[in-house]
């Protein structure tokens, strides 16, 4: 079941097409990446979903009998905004009752989200005493307090630091089990970690979608990497000269090359090892990492 459908939405700027044309699907439970270079349109894209920005055209789609989408969405901006003199849990409870809720029913699930954002020991403390990824957390758990069907995300690590944004990748691969997730990024390492799909995003065109496995597939190639006990540079150049050996890329005692048919170019390649005796000291093989797919994609 899909949480949320978009059809043909687009965003104009005056002479600029922000957002062209795109359509995609949210399904329900999944965690989504929207992927794609700084100005690619994905914060539009965000703000459209939301209920922030009204679209030049197209349609979102939900199941819901409301009218207004904002209802079934939490959402995180890129640079949400606090108020520093409140402590986290007087931010949860006023974050729940401008969204809707009781005061008590604020109060009791203020509770609930400290404990699973991991701030139960900063709940009491003024918001302006918090370190990055505190602040990211508390951010998380106030698109959270009124139970959304789906919460948008954008960019929600790249202003931490490695701890912080380890901690924060880790409370959204927790939240996976809680609700379905949209969220943003240029680091692509962070989607491949968590996600189940990923939207890619150029110059506000939709060029690629779907569950990663399926868009490795599509964009599979066969890799070997060849590990030496010295510089590999001498065995670049002659390895080169193969017709069956494709983009190779020499890095230290590493080489990295493609090849058409794994078994069979791996029995040349053990051959070559034996018959001149090199100082192999491991050969492996690989599947293109989510931001060698997607640099692939851009270059078409």
């Amino acid at each position: 079941m899909n949480v949320l459908e978009v059809i043909s939405l687009k965003k104009r700027y005056k002479e600029k097409d922000a957002v062209k044309n795109i359509s995609f699907q949210l399904k329900q439970g999944a965690c989504t990446a929207l992927l794609g270079p700084n100005g690619a349109g994905k914060t539009t894209t965000l703000n459209m979903l939301a209920g922030l920005l009204k679209p030049t055209g197209g349609t979102i789609k939900t199941n819901e009998s409301t009218k207004d989408i904002r209802e079934m969405i939490g959402f995180l901006p890129q640079y949400p905004a606090f108020f520093e003199w409140m402590t986290g849990k007087e931010f949860l409870v006023f974050s729940g009752e401008i969204s809707g809720m009781t005061r008590g029913g604020s109060q009791e699930r203020a509770d609930e989200l400290i404990t699973l954002v991991g701030l139960k020991e900063g709940g009491d403390r003024k918001v302006g005493q918090y370190s990055g990824g505190m602040k990211q957390r508390l951010g998380i758990a106030q698109a959270l307090i009124h139970k959304p069907k789906l919460i948008i995300l954008d960019e929600p690590v790249s202003a931490l630091d490695p701890f912080g944004r380890r901690e924060a990748l880790e409370l959204l691969r927790t939240l996976k089990k809680e609700t379905t997730i949209l969220f943003s990024t240029h680091i692509l390492n962070d989607a491949e970690q968590i996600c189940d799909d990923v939207l890619f995003l150029n110059d506000g065109v939709l060029i690629e979608q779907g569950a990663i496995r399926e868009v490795k597939a599509r964009h599979h190639h066969l890799r070997l990497i060849l590990h030496f006990n010295e510089d590999c540079k001498k065995y670049a150049r002659f390895l080169m000269e193969k017709n069956w050996i494709h983009h190779m890329v020499s890095d230290g005692n590493r080489l990295t090359f493609e090849v058409s048919d794994l078994e069979r170019d791996r029995s040349r390649i053990f051959s070559l090892i034996s018959e001149n005796g090199w100082g192999v000291t491991k050969l492996e093989s690989s599947e293109l990492s989510l931001e060698e797919v997607f640099m692939e994609v851009m270059k078409k």
